[in-house]
């Protein structure tokens, strides 16, 4: 499936909204490449590929890296793999719960992600995120959805809404 147009891909091991994600696919008829350490159940269609990497550290992380294109959408909450996925040229890079990676506002997530491990790292004990909600499966949708859009006009692909 990659490189033959608009897609996204999935850092799917701990992704929160793969059915979301399948809904906007399927609606929009765009191809799912779900990317995973260890076997996802995922739906049988011919929109969604699963893809199985091995346990090493990263494997995931590297596929999708690698397989990225300006026709590509990465979904993933992992702040490392959203800069490597921009700097290679993604599309577009949204996490579960909406929020766009953007060249713009990758750098600072990137440093206070820093500076978050490193308190940690110093036994500071800090917060995570806050619970994830219906808020965020919506924000998330509105994002992917014109995340695809915009890439559906940039490229020429036929939008099909």
């Amino acid at each position: 499936m990659t490189g033959r147009g608009r897609r996204i891909l999935v850092d799917a091991d701990a992704c929160p909204v793969k059915e979301e994600i399948y809904r906007v696919a399927y609606r929009l008829e765009v191809p799912v490449v779900v990317v995973s350490n260890a076997h996802l159940r995922v739906p049988q269609h011919a929109l969604i590929e699963r893809v199985v990497v091995s346990d090493g550290f990263d494997a995931a992380d590297d596929w999708i890296a690698e397989h990225v294109d300006p026709a590509a959408v990465v979904v993933t909450a992992d702040i490392l793999l959203a800069d490597r996925c921009l700097k290679a040229g993604a599309g577009a890079v949204v996490a579960p719960n909406g929020k766009p990676f953007t060249g713009s506002s990758i750098g600072n997530a990137v440093a206070v992600r820093a500076i978050m491990s490193d308190l940690r790292a110093g036994g500071d004990r800090i917060g995570g995120p806050p619970p994830f909600g219906k808020e965020d499966r919506s924000r998330f949708l509105s994002a992917l959805d014109a995340a695809l859009v915009r890439i559906g006009r940039q490229t020429g692909e036929g939008m099909r809404a």
